[in-house]
């Protein structure tokens, strides 16, 4: 076994994709338009009591300042048919909502149709680490819509589908 000290970015996000994660898409409407980013570092799980989920966002964004002035961010865990919609948000130019069909609350969450999961968040707290952010966004509401989309996964810089057993 060998280890090696090549820490430089390029090398790190080719390590770092070797670790499979969900992609959400944290969306909210901000003075009456849709923002929104995408983080493939988002995970559930942080604290039950009181509800709390995380995500990482690059100090650079200029998006994620927008976004978190809303007073709820609707996080859609992206399902299977989300590869391009994954690529549409996270896009630095254009409309970067046109086509999505959206649902919001009354307190301004915007959620993606047919995604595996929506969390009706708020931002509990931003932690500064290094070169992001970690922000812990805290549960008021969900819906795992009876389990019918399936999640979309990322892995190896690439997007990928759960295989689903075959019974024989």
């Amino acid at each position: 076994m060998s280890l090696h000290d090549d820490l430089q970015p390029d090398t790190l996000r080719k390590a770092f994709g070797r670790f499979p994660s969900g992609i959400a898409a944290l969306c909210a409407i901000v003075d009456g338009a849709p923002q929104g980013i995408v983080a493939s570092s988002f995970t559930v799980g942080v604290s039950m009591d009181p509800p709390l989920v995380m995500f990482a966002v690059q100090n650079t964004s200029r998006t994620w300042p927008i976004v978190r002035t809303a007073g709820r961010i609707g996080v859609s865990v992206l399902g299977t048919g989300h590869d391009g919609v994954c690529r549409q948000i996270a896009s630095k130019s254009g409309d970067r909502f046109a086509g999505l069909q959206l649902h919001s609350t009354d307190d301004g969450a915007l959620f993606l149709e047919e995604a595996a999961l929506w969390l009706d968040c708020s931002v509990e707290q931003e932690v500064p680490a290094g070169d992001h952010h970690v922000v812990l966004l805290r549960v008021h509401a969900l819906t795992t819509h009876d389990d019918a989309h399936e999640p979309l996964v990322f892995h190896g810089s690439a997007f990928r589908r759960l295989e689903q057993p075959a019974f024989v």
